[in-house]
């Protein structure tokens, strides 16, 4: 070995003693006579002093030493003189002198300093990634994410569940984002798909009888990226044979509560919060909302219909509503400041933005079509304060969640309202279908292989062929035993009980508008599986950089993922995607046509 220990454990009790230590040059400071060096691995820093006194040979090396020379270096370990001590490192009160240097590796000029990294384009960072990696905020987060893994793994094993890997080379069955597609050579002009989930394979595994199955998955979609989205991620994949949704909300909530206590320390308050599908939406506008912080929606069309104001009262007699929020201090904001708000609440949807000061008063060019007693009962209601103003928006209530839901969380950040900590919450009770306005049908809300709730189950089988192509239809109402568990505004993970039926699983496809020559084609080998014995079973599968970045207080999934893609799945380090040679082309039975 090249050292002894790590850097960063080098202990005062070993004052006195001889240690080899190796790593990169971090920092180094010529003081004239000596020459100091932070020496940095994994650990941390401990600091090393070249004296001409203690050894004349190894200080005329150290005048070569530059940032990222990788370097092992002999010496004994000192106390720092008093005063000279260095409290923010672990080895702040040692230094080692050295005796003997080799320098292992030399470094050009680096294209930005790791000190300064912050301060980079994430563009050069992820160019360059091997240096970006080098920070110790970066290597803390893969640290974390590592102890993650191995906590996860250790807990699931420990309540009996079995790790079992599924195909990378799968069959393409898109519902939702596009498959990855890999073309085969040994059978021309057919195609693998790289698996968005391992969804059907961990139901086959329940059917196989292996009553816990859990993997920490690779999966893939071929879609637009975003800073919590990436084409390459990875789930904790979880299923159950015999469960109920309480089982999986119980055994989820053990492992998130147990690794935030053993990797952060922090303790996360159980049960969960739970909220149904539909008050989410209604109070918060987002199936996936912050509880960090309240600024709750309100619905204020019973208040407003009293009122003589035409934008809502159309609105109203169109079926629509009309809801509002407290605009937390924003009293004092100028005109062209709301008009610019205005202007973001129409990006998100909207026809427009109305809104009352209260003010010693209340103030809006709107004010006059509302009685006194209305503008007193809406700022009691919304729970509005001097210095607030209330926000209006008024259409179709899916719009008026949706523009809401975004307007809430710019509200919190135009307020500087605190969000901290970790708000975990269950959404339950959704919609097992919704309808897709543009292709005329209904759609699975969560995916195809979900299971009504139990009470409906006869109802579904027994709707007419006729209610598939009816927005109206008592489909709509039909729950799914299915959950999704959020965190700070992202949604975490989903899962649901999954049908275990094949008459109900066949009358979902047939409700999709999917035909029978199209299940067997893409579904077939399931669906028979179904017809030898299926358990009841359901399952869960959790984003895993999307925790890591969460835990860690990361910006984005690119800082908890090792090699991440840029936003156009492009990566800068190893230039991927890029053309390959016509000989590989024809060995597939490819031809471009650009």
């Amino acid at each position: 070995m090249l050292r002894d220990k790590y850097c960063a454990e080098v202990k005062e009790d070993e004052i006195g003693k001889e240690l080899r230590l190796s790593g990169w040059v971090f920092r180094r400071r010529d003081h004239g006579g000596l020459i100091f060096i932070d020496l940095r691995d994994r650990t941390g820093i401990v600091q090393i002093v070249f004296n001409p006194e203690f050894s004349i040979e190894t200080h005329e090396k150290a005048h070569n030493l530059r940032s990222e020379y990788v370097i092992a270096v002999k010496g004994i370990l000192r106390r720092r003189p008093e005063g000279t001590e260095n409290p923010e490192l672990m080895t702040g009160n040692v230094e080692l002198w050295a005796q003997e240097l080799e320098i292992l590796s030399s470094s050009k000029v680096l294209p930005f300093q790791l000190a300064e990294a912050e301060e980079t384009s994430e563009l050069l960072r992820l160019k360059y990634r091997y240096l970006d990696l080098r920070k110790a905020e970066m290597q803390r987060n893969f640290f974390i994410r590592h102890r993650l893994t191995m906590t996860v793994r250790n807990f699931l094993d420990s309540k009996g569940f079995i790790e079992i890997e599924t195909p990378m080379l799968t069959k393409s069955t898109p519902e939702g984002a596009r498959d990855f597609l890999v073309p085969s050579r040994l059978n021309p002009g057919t195609f693998y798909a790289l698996p968005q989930s391992p969804q059907l394979f961990k139901q086959i595994l329940m059917m196989s009888g292996f009553d816990k199955y859990f993997q920490i998955v690779r999966c893939f979609r071929d879609e637009d990226l975003r800073a919590d989205r990436q084409p390459e991620f990875t789930q904790i994949d979880m299923e159950m044979s015999f469960v109920e949704i309480k089982d999986i909300i119980e055994i989820t909530e053990e492992m998130l509560a147990g690794n935030f206590k053993n990797i952060l320390g922090v303790e996360v308050l159980r049960p969960f919060k739970q909220l149904t599908y539909d008050d989410a939406m209604n109070r918060y506008g987002s199936d996936k909302p912050d509880l960090r912080f309240g600024l709750e929606i309100h619905d204020v069309s019973q208040i407003v219909q009293h009122a003589s104001f035409k934008v809502f009262l159309d609105t109203l007699e169109r079926g629509g509503v009309v809801k509002a929020i407290r605009g937390q201090g924003l009293a004092t904001l100028s005109r062209s400041e709301i008009d610019k708000l205005t202007e973001k609440v129409q990006s998100f949807g909207a026809k427009g933005l109305a809104w009352i000061k209260v003010k010693n008063g209340f103030e809006s060019p709107i004010v006059k079509f509302f009685p006194e007693q209305i503008l007193k009962e809406l700022a009691e209601k919304i729970g509005a304060q001097q210095g607030d103003m209330l926000l209006f928006i008024a259409d179709k209530k899916s719009i008026t969640n949706e523009v809401m839901g975004r307007l809430r969380l710019e509200i919190a950040e135009m307020s500087r309202i605190k969000r901290e900590g970790f708000a975990f919450a269950w959404i339950l009770d959704f919609p097992l279908f919704e309808w897709n306005e543009d292709e005329r049908r209904f759609v699975s809300m969560h995916h195809p292989f979900t299971s009504p709730e139990d009470k409906q189950i006869e109802q579904l089988l027994n709707v007419s062929d006729e209610a598939f192509k009816d927005p109206q239809s008592t489909l709509k109402d039909i729950k799914a035993k299915a959950y999704d568990i959020v965190l700070n505004g992202y949604e975490l993970g989903g899962g649901s009980i999954r049908i275990h039926r094949a008459d109900v699983q066949d009358r979902i496809f047939r409700v999709l508008g999917i035909p029978e020559e199209e299940v067997k084609r893409r579904f077939g080998f399931f669906v028979e599986a179904l017809q030898y014995g299926a358990p009841p079973h359901g399952g869960i599968a959790l984003g895993l950089d999307r925790l890591v970045m969460i835990m860690t207080g990361a910006d984005s999934l690119r800082d908890v993922i090792a090699f991440p893609k840029t936003q156009k799945a492009f990566c800068p380090l190893s230039e991927a995607p890029t053309n390959v040679d016509l000989k590989q082309l024809r060995e597939l039975h490819i031809k471009i046509d650009v």
